[in-house]
């Protein structure tokens, strides 16, 4: 820099810049001075309200009860008292309307008042200086702890439930009707349901905390999915299917529907739902004689024994059925159309139960044994009969299987075609449903004992009966008492089962090497004679006697069977029966005998002696049977 003459160069800002630096120092340590005495106030403070490490600060609540002084001790004690004295005080609610009151105690709600005390003491808590100020501005601002609560939640669910019974209201979806021919829609509504996972919470904290005040639930709006803009096409739909008639056609042959029928058979949309749809029902009325002119049964493959005890294949044959789903969709996809209103009938193969080649697969090449009983009984225990075997026959048996009787003839109900007749029931003679199938049982049992397979469980009649071989009867009853068979062959085997007018025949087909059954009949013998039943009649004069059943005794008998299959010995069973006795029942007369009076000494000249009366006695039937 360069001066100018004659003036002196002037120093500038130097006494501005000490004196802010000397105002700086002074205003720092008045700061400083004054934080520490605010840091000693602070302390002091600390000190005077810290108060004692075990007690709850002041200003803190727990559930609205005021713990502030108190031990986690005294707060748990003083918390459970009062939870004892609300568990019986009702908390309204209310929701859509509706008013509902409940009590803790029904939904065993409680407080884990240990926790919350520990809390409340944790909320003033620290070292002393800062538990101090803490608690300071505790008694200042105050502070709530919320509890946790327990609730029987089958209890809390069955509650619910019923209030969203009452309250909820669903939505009613827009819908379609027919007015004469014409669609018209029926506009939806909106409804409401309880938030019951919202409801659940907001019940548990009313009732665990300590307020009797009304409580709201929440309730939300349930607005319908289906309305009238939704159906508005569905609508135009329906005015081109019932715009004409409909023809459908099947090789060759045709028949029409007209509008009115078209009608009986649409399912127009409804709760919920925007499908226009064929009522599958009505089209089985309507299309009745159609799916009969169609219709043609299958037959399954059979088995035909021939007179050298071979058997051959009967072969299948498939059938053909109306498929009402296929039909019913076909008609509606040709009323859609304003033109070609033209459908086809759409007919189903209908599958045999037993194909040709299911049928050789099973292997059977010949008859192992067969069986015959004759009727016996009433009308309807043949017709029991008769159905038994319909259901029995074509029944197979699986290699190492255990075929079960019960389980595959099933119950013997009159809905599936059977009827009341004799049966034994606790050895005695009464009515029943299905009477008569035990009779089935044996004649499968005696083909089974005749071809030496396995007899897995058999049981017999309480009650000898002469018409079937001696020890070699069967009794079933549905579902406990069963007959059952074990193929030990290694091949399948068939049940073979018919009847004609005289009685009924089964015949197990199958195949394997052949076996030889040897059976050894023990003698009948008796093991005890009947008891008497004496039924007491009114109609009989006292003293006589009249044999309604002469009875039987009890008997018992030991058969056996030798299996030989090949040059061993497969089965040498032993088999004992034991049959109880029938009573003997007796009518004894219990009507006293008339009294005659004694005959006068002097009789009127004008008349005769009269005989007493009753005739003078006698036991009348005496022991008839």
């Amino acid at each position: 820099m360069r001066a100018e003459a004659g003036v002196r160069p002037v120093r500038r800002g130097r006494p501005a810049r000490v004196s802010r630096k000397r105002t700086a120092r002074r205003a720092a340590r008045v700061a400083a001075w004054t934080l520490a005495g605010v840091v000693l106030l602070l302390l002091a403070a600390g000190l005077v309200f810290a108060g004692s490490a075990g007690s709850i600060a002041a200003g803190i609540t727990v559930a609205g009860v005021n713990v502030g002084g108190l031990s986690e001790e005294e707060a748990q004690a003083r918390l459970e008292a009062t939870a004892r004295r609300y568990a019986s005080v009702p908390v309204a609610f209310t929701a859509g309307g509706k008013r509902f009151a409940l009590r803790p105690a029904a939904l065993d709600v409680r407080g884990d008042w240990n926790a919350a005390a520990a809390e409340a003491l944790e909320e003033g808590g620290g070292a002393r200086p800062l538990r101090g100020l803490k608690r300071l501005w505790l008694r200042i601002s105050g502070a709530e702890v919320q509890p946790s609560f327990d609730v029987y939640d089958p209890a809390l669910d069955y509650r619910l439930s019923e209030l969203a019974a009452e309250v909820d209201r669903p939505a009613r979806e827009a819908s379609l009707v027919l007015r004469g021919r014409e669609p018209e829609i029926v506009g939806g509504r909106a409804g409401r349901r309880l938030d019951r996972e919202a409801a659940a919470g907001i019940v548990v904290a009313a009732l665990g905390g300590f307020e009797r005040a009304e409580t709201a639930l929440p309730v939300a709006t349930d607005e319908p999915e289906v309305t009238r803009e939704t159906l508005r096409p569905v609508a135009d739909r329906v005015r081109t299917v019932m715009s004409a008639s409909v023809r459908l056609t099947y090789s060759g042959a045709s028949f029409t529907v007209g509008p009115r029928d078209i009608a009986r058979l649409l399912i127009l949309p409804s709760g919920g739902t925007t499908e226009l749809r064929i009522d599958e029902a009505a089209a089985a009325r309507r299309f009745a004689n159609v799916a009969q002119g169609v219709a043609r049964a299958p037959r399954s493959a059979d088995f035909a024994v021939r007179p050298n005890g071979t058997v051959r294949i009967v072969p299948s044959r498939p059938g053909r059925e109306l498929d009402l789903a296929a039909t019913g969709a076909a008609l509606l996809a040709a009323a859609s159309r304003t033109a070609n209103r033209t459908g086809q009938l759409v007919v189903d193969e209908a599958r045999p139960a037993l194909t040709t080649r299911e049928a050789r697969v099973l292997g059977v090449r010949r008859e192992l044994a067969g069986y015959a009983t004759l009727y016996s009984g009433t009308a309807d225990r043949i017709t029991n009969l008769q159905r038994g075997i319909e259901l029995l026959d074509g029944a197979r048996i699986a290699p190492g299987a255990v075929w079960s009787f019960n389980e595959h003839v099933g119950p013997r109900t009159e809905e599936r075609g059977f009827r009341s007749a004799p049966v034994i029931i606790n050895g005695e003679y009464e009515e029943g449903v299905g009477g008569g199938v035990s009779q089935i049982a044996t004649t499968v049992f005696n083909a089974a004992w005749e071809s030496g397979i396995k007899i897995a469980e058999r049981n017999a009649h309480a009650l000898y009966i002469s018409r079937y071989p001696t020890g070699r009867d069967a009794t079933v009853n549905y579902p406990d008492v069963d007959l059952k068979l074990r193929n030990d062959t290694g091949r399948w085997i068939v049940i073979k089962a018919s009847y004609d007018e005289s009685g009924i025949l089964v015949r197990l087909l199958g195949g394997g090497r052949e076996r030889r059954v040897e059976s050894i009949e023990g003698s009948l013998e008796v093991t005890g004679q009947p008891r008497t039943e004496r039924i007491p009649d009114a109609s009989m004069f006292a003293g006589q006697r009249l044999v309604v059943e002469d009875g039987e005794p009890s008997r018992a008998v030991t058969v056996e069977r030798i299996v030989y299959r090949g040059g061993e010995v497969l089965y040498h069973e032993t088999w004992t029966t034991s049959y109880r006795y029938e009573k003997k029942i007796v009518r004894v007369g219990t009507k006293p005998r008339p009294v005659v009076p004694p005959p006068e000494k002097n009789p009127p000249a004008e008349e005769e002696p009269q005989p007493p009366p009753g005739g003078g006695g006698g036991n009348g039937a005496g022991d008839g049977r």
